[in-house]
């Protein structure tokens, strides 16, 4: 998994399709079974028909191979990837003076603080849910030369919360956070820095695939755009409550007036074509569009 004269070292471990992977000196291991059968993105992605630990195991070998996924080289690009994806809303709302600054994730740094919209595009695109990392010293620099603030540069640490405390030190008043449901959490800690030092924090729910009924109480408590993933608790529990739907086949819910204002500002700078319609009830669901779960 190495290009000649570049390394993938260090240990990460991320969620990939509902499995979890580790990824140890570019080695992949699936350390769980994928609790998604089909999924529409990643079959977009990497042509994946039918999603098994193979499966799983090749599409992460094809993102450290391309892309150099928790490797030395690992390659930057803006590029829009996903069209209704945090990254992809985030950094378009940063663009429109929306939002000042973003907390989000990147492996090889941990939690990452920016007001650079291009680099939170950068890190998100085609990232997956995160458990921990190791420092790589390449991706480290590039996200320094590039504005990004890195919480812990020494271990790596991913901690929401306080990289919005963080956020508010160095004097952003209006900040986007992404919680992953298996840190779900840090929401609460969240909200406690946003009420402590009086700042506008939105919270970006991602990869809810494999989210709890304790992750949705926590979600549905302090989450304003919420990504359904493949998760069958949050359409069911989530899509009722939200004030908008934005999509189908892996719909996006706003559930505060914050979350609704940001996903309408972002479709305004939206290039495709766009259908919008009242309904009473939510979520709106298509059989058949969505990921399909193991049995």
């Amino acid at each position: 998994m190495e290009k000649e004269g570049l390394s993938c070292a260090g240990e990460h471990e991320i969620y990939c399709c509902g499995a979890r992977v580790l990824i140890k000196n570019g080695k992949v291991k699936v350390l769980s079974e994928p609790r998604i059968a089909y999924c529409p993105l990643h079959g977009s992605l990497y042509g994946t028909s039918e999603i098994t630990e193979e499966s799983v195991k090749r599409s992460v070998e094809t993102k450290i191979r391309d892309l150099g996924f928790c490797c030395e080289h690992r390659v930057f690009n803006n590029s829009l990837i996903v069209p209704y994806g945090a990254s992809e809303m985030i950094s378009t709302c940063m663009k429109m003076g929306m939002l000042e600054c973003a907390v989000t994730v990147c492996e090889g740094a941990g939690t990452v603080i920016t007001d650079n919209s291009d680099l939170v595009q950068e890190m998100g695109a085609r990232l997956t849910g995160i458990v921990r990392t190791s420092p790589i010293a390449s991706i480290i620099k590039h996200i320094k030369d590039n504005g990004g603030f890195i919480l812990d540069e020494t271990s790596a640490l991913i901690d929401q919360a306080e990289g919005v405390a963080k956020a508010a030190e160095l004097g952003y008043r209006s900040v986007a956070a992404t919680v992953a449901s298996f840190k779900s959490d840090a929401i609460d800690g969240i909200r406690g820095v946003q009420k402590d030092r009086g700042i506008e924090v939105v919270v970006f729910s991602i990869c809810n695939t494999c989210a709890t009924e304790a992750d949705v109480d926590r979600i549905l408590a302090g989450a304003d755009i919420v990504c359904a993933s493949a998760s069958r608790l949050i359409r069911e529990r989530v899509g009722p409550k939200a004030n908008m739907q934005l999509g189908v086949a892996i719909p996006l819910f706003a559930l505060t007036e914050f979350g609704k204002k940001l996903i309408l500002g972002y479709l305004t700078e939206f290039d495709d074509s766009i259908v919008a319609f009242r309904t009473r009830k939510l979520p709106y669901i298509v059989e058949g569009r969505g990921p399909r779960l193991r049995e």
